[in-house]
């Protein structure tokens, strides 16, 4: 499959169809105005990886993303981990993703939350992106490399949008042991778009690329306390609550999770942070 083929296929994976409308739905059915919201009340729905707002919270704390500063989130989704580093932190984002529905989504809701000022969506390919060398001065991707098999093209471009000594922020799903995994899984309906990479292929990328890495850390426990959670959500008497992840994944979601589940106890992948700066 060429990476364009790739791109489409995992782009129609994540498409919807009546994203917004559904989210609108469950807000109402949460008891929220969509004209009166606050960031953090999207949160159940707009932190697609493991952990959710705490893993955001933790990757931001990671980078020290102060006011002032550019940051690049590739991959955005539907723009939860841009608006919260935009909110908390006071940075302006422009955030990236391969999913056109998903770029018109994050930017509604960032105008329901009063962002939209703060906060641009725009749709692209993380392996091209469309900016200037150097435009930023910092990137993230939060579950974003596990759909991209070129690794090595990934960092390079990230590294050539952010300045010198530019810090990058990723946390992935990685590779941590061998054998087949049990799909389907939140990012693939099977191993055709899944490119899952060892924490060590991803510090050899970022050292191509010129990426010094400064901070690692499993994160394989929060994950298995997280899943614990969302399962118990799923699984509780009348349904899952109105809004939350299970929107985005649709009639899989279980499967999905219960093989996200069985893969980490497997001890076959985990969610990795990794920090790094740009070198020059």
């Amino acid at each position: 499959m060429t990476a364009n083929a790739t791109e489409n296929t995992v782009a129609r994976h994540y498409t919807h169809g009546g994203l917004e409308a559904a989210i609108r739905e469950a807000l109402a059915a949460a008891g929220k105005d969509p004209a009166a919201l606050a960031p953090g009340d999207l949160a159940p729905v707009d932190e697609f990886h493991i952990g959710g707002h705490e893993a955001t919270e933790l990757l931001a704390q990671s980078l020290k993303i102060t006011p002032g500063l550019h940051l690049l989130d590739i991959g955005s989704g539907i723009g939860g981990a841009a608006r919260y580093f935009a909110a908390a932190s006071g940075a302006r984002v422009t955030g990236i993703d391969l999913t056109e529905e998903y770029v018109a989504v994050a930017a509604a809701l960032a105008d329901w939350v009063g962002l939209s000022g703060q906060v641009s969506f725009r749709q692209a390919s993380a392996l091209d992106l469309p900016f200037d060398a150097g435009a930023f001065d910092v990137a993230t991707m939060l579950h974003v490399g596990m759909n991209i098999a070129d690794k090595a093209r990934l960092f390079a471009e990230a590294a050539r949008t952010l300045k010198p000594g530019g810090r990058m922020g990723v946390y992935d799903v990685m590779r941590t042991g061998e054998g087949g995994l049990a799909f389907p899984v939140p990012w693939a309906a099977d191993e055709a778009t899944s490119f899952l990479a060892s924490p060590s292929d991803y510090r050899a990328a970022l050292a191509g690329a010129g990426f010094e890495v400064i901070a690692e850390q499993s994160r394989r426990d929060f994950a298995v306390a997280f899943f614990d959670k969302l399962r118990a959500r799923l699984q509780q008497p009348g349904g899952p609550p109105p809004l939350g992840l299970h929107i985005l994944m649709g009639a899989e979601a279980p499967a999905k999770i219960a093989n996200m589940v069985s893969n980490i106890a497997a001890g076959l992948m985990a969610p990795v942070e990794i920090v790094a700066r740009k070198t020059s």
